[in-house]
């Protein structure tokens, strides 16, 4: 069995994604090495470095996302709305589960994320 244990970001302003996740996470990197940012998030880590291929933003956002869980994603996204993240989707339960919450915003770069209540398996 696999562990999924780490999230890289790549970018041409890796220090501008690291400071919006700074703001994103509510702590500075919990480590950083040249031009790369590290945080530990959870049980994971989500780093942000340059990569030579990598330039301006994400043209195809929908590709992949980050999923953040949080017991209160109503006020989450208040939260992170106010930070200056792009919002791409309002909280809203998916139709299986009305339980559920989940909020869709871009970073800085346009890749997007999103916040989503825990997951009961």
């Amino acid at each position: 069995m696999l562990n999924l244990n780490s999230t890289l970001v790549f970018s041409e302003q890796p220090k501008k994604l690291a400071d919006f996740y700074q703001k994103i996470f509510g702590k500075k990197p919990d480590w950083s090495e040249g031009s790369c940012f590290g945080f530990m998030v959870g049980q994971g880590s989500f780093t942000t470095c340059p990569h030579d291929k990598v330039h301006g933003q994400n043209a195809n956002p929908e590709r992949m996302m980050f999923n953040f869980e949080t017991k209160d994603v109503e006020g989450e996204f208040e939260r992170i709305k106010k930070i200056g993240a792009t919002v791409i989707a309002k909280p809203y339960g998916p139709a299986e589960d009305p339980k559920a919450r989940i909020a869709t915003f871009a970073d800085p770069d346009n890749n997007y994320f999103q916040i989503a209540t825990p997951w009961e398996m």
